[in-house]
């Protein structure tokens, strides 16, 4: 089983966006829920922000950070991929 997680994260945030990005990433590393997140380029408008975790932890995983997004306002700067 597949147990990366991708974010898509646009690349042109306001202040406030960048912040909660760093805030999401930097919890999802407190958590325990990962120890790396890889950046990749994915076009001239996205980043790909890709974590491997624990299989047991992955709905966990989602779960948070779709209720990040949600309470954040972020849900026109990251997008889960499925």
């Amino acid at each position: 089983m597949e147990r990366a997680i991708k974010l898509q994260v646009r690349k042109e945030l306001d202040g406030r966006q960048q912040f909660n990005v760093i805030k999401l990433k930097g919890s999802l590393i407190s958590k325990g829920y990962t120890e790396i997140i890889h950046i990749l380029d994915q076009d001239e408008n996205y980043h790909i922000n890709s974590f491997a975790t624990s299989a047991e932890s992955r709905n966990e995983v989602k779960d948070f950070i779709a209720d990040f997004i949600s309470s954040q306002n972020l849900t026109d700067a990251v997008t889960v991929f499925k």
